[in-house]
């Protein structure tokens, strides 16, 4: 009873220091991500908030955290330019609507028919778009630079050199070594957060200086804001230049120095509101490719983190119940002016790794993140964490994500295996996670369609006047040539027999190339007969009896 008590307790420790820790890291990744997609750092911080609160209350799998990610911030960025934020926020509610109606008609479980393949491509993937994205916290001297090829203006930085790029990789390694260390000399408290709260006081309390999470959300306000700003002033000057003229035009405001106009937006994150659109066809038309998008790829990555989790904890959680835990929070997150999301696996490792395993250390990190909003003392304390900090924490988390068990898979495994673990990593870092898994899926069917094709084979019995071709196999679309070549009608006695007992008809190709047999040797006077199918494939012949002419027996 004493231990059960004490390992209780300690269990309740690790999952509120665990989510310390989560909303720690969740703050820079929630402020990148709002930027990507153009809208206000506090539309990122609110939607890590209830993506996070809701999904760990009602979702299918405690220890996972969900919040505002990269994959659907980037299918955002370019609508939101075009039709503005609080069509965005519409499209966030739909989102949500399909996502639980994914849920209700149980399409979650799809989730489970994703060959391991595609799963290590996806986890390959991700690690490799996390990583990369760590290296934008390298550059400085952030300003806007006109891109004629997209027609907009792109925020671009200078890498950093010298003493500053020293004391951030000296930085992000204090933070590595300790997260790795640590945990050998003490597992009383989270490595990750003993690691921030070191680096913290080392920049805090000494002269060293480095970019701060202040630092990094002024920063962003202000690019973000010169970025929209002028991208409204090119617009408006767009219907009086030449198209040779729109390059020097850019180059030239992009440049130039102007006072930014505080920001005219009405709509303030937190705050309940129905978002302000035109209910018109052509609109809602507009709003529903972006929410379709949003559910398949938040859908897709949410499953796929769950799946992670699963393994790594060694226990199962619901597909369909995250399904609907996911379109509640981003419903939610459209009425309250937060940008949406879904699960994000790296700060699910964190969890996982700090010793977070129930619902308890979602909510906390919800929480934690809410009071960093809302209590200005507290986001005052957040703002001294460096940067650097941060991303070290997020290697770490790359690291560990990584399946480097497939670098050495490669002659090991079917070589189509490993090229489905590459082309879905390639996809993922290329296009988005929704691409890399569907195409990914449609390489491994193809590749198992063309190999049960090959699998269908026959034994010719001659018994008297009346020849019987025993199929063995599976007997599918893939198959229909091989099953024609066969056959030989004009050379075959008048009665011919399709035994059909240790093989399956799976769908119409089969039916109709068997019916296209029997008619080669119905034309010349002879009879083709079908024995002994199974009870399934009688079902398939029953449905199609009106469209074929078979002689069952």
């Amino acid at each position: 009873m004493i231990e059960l008590i004490i390992k209780r307790q300690s269990n309740l420790k690790n999952e509120i220091l665990s989510g310390l820790t989560v909303a720690l890291a969740l703050v820079p990744e929630a402020v990148a991500f709002a930027f990507v997609a153009g809208v206000d750092p506090l539309v990122g911080l609110w939607a890590a908030f209830i993506m996070g609160f809701v999904t760990s209350l009602i979702g299918g799998r405690p220890g996972m955290i969900s919040g505002a990610t990269g994959a659907m911030a980037v299918v955002m960025t370019a609508f939101i330019i075009l039709h503005g934020v609080e069509y965005m926020f519409a499209a966030v509610i739909l989102c949500g609507i399909i996502q639980i109606l994914c849920g209700v008609f149980k399409l979650g479980k799809l989730v489970r028919i994703l060959p391991h393949p595609v799963t290590l491509g996806f986890v390959n993937g991700l690690a490799i778009v996390i990583g990369l994205a760590q290296f934008g916290q390298f550059k400085t001297n952030h300003h806007l630079l006109y891109d004629i090829m997209t027609g907009n203006f792109q925020i671009k930085g200078d890498w950093m050199t010298g003493i500053p790029l020293l004391t951030t990789l000296g930085l992000i390694a204090g933070t590595m070594l300790i997260i790795h260390y640590l945990p050998r000399f003490t597992k009383a408290v989270p490595g990750t957060l003993v690691a921030i709260v070191v680096m913290t006081g080392l920049v805090y309390f000494t002269p060293i200086q480095s970019v701060t999470v202040q630092d990094f959300v002024d920063s962003q306000n202000e690019v973000a804001a010169e970025k929209t700003y002028k991208s409204k002033l090119f617009n408006e000057q767009k219907q009086d230049l030449k198209i040779s003229e729109l390059e020097s035009a850019g180059t030239a405001l992009a440049t130039a120095s102007i006072e930014i106009p505080e920001s005219e937006e009405t709509r303030v994150a937190g705050y309940f509101q129905i978002p302000s659109i035109d209910l018109t066809p052509e609109s809602l038309l507009t709003i529903l490719g972006l929410a379709l998008t949003l559910a398949a790829v938040g859908l897709i990555e949410s499953l796929m983190t769950l799946t992670l989790v699963d393994e790594l904890t060694q226990t199962r959680g619901s597909s369909n119940r995250e399904c609907m835990g996911q379109g509640a929070a981003n419903i939610i997150c459209g009425l309250f002016g937060a940008m949406g999301g879904c699960a994000m696996i790296g700060q699910s490792m964190i969890n996982i790794r700090s010793g977070g395993r129930g619902r308890l250390s979602g909510i906390c990190a919800a929480c934690f993140l809410l009071s960093f909003i809302i209590f200005p003392p507290l986001w005052h304390c957040i703002g001294l964490i460096p940067v650097p900090a941060l991303v070290g924490v997020m290697f770490i988390v790359v690291i560990a994500t990584f399946e480097w068990t497939t670098l050495r898979l490669w002659n090991k495994i079917p070589r189509s295996d490993f090229l489905v673990i590459l082309l879905v990593s390639a996809k993922t870092v290329v296009f988005d996670l929704a691409i890399a898994v569907v195409a990914g899926v449609a390489v491994s069917s193809l590749v198992f369609a063309w190999k049960k094709s090959s699998r269908l084979n026959v034994d010719i019995i001659d018994d008297g006047d009346t020849r019987i071709y025993e199929l063995k196999g599976s007997f599918f679309f893939g198959a229909v040539t091989s099953f024609k070549g066969f056959f030989d009608p004009d050379n075959d006695p008048e009665h011919v027999v399709l035994e059909f007992q240790n093989c399956t008809v799976y769908d119409h190709s089969a039916l109709e190339a068997i019916n296209a047999v029997a008619q080669l040797y119905r034309q010349r006077g002879k009879q083709l007969s079908v024995r002994h199918l199974k009870e399934e494939c009688g079902q398939l012949v029953r449905k199609a009896e009106d469209v074929l002419e078979l002689n069952v027996a």
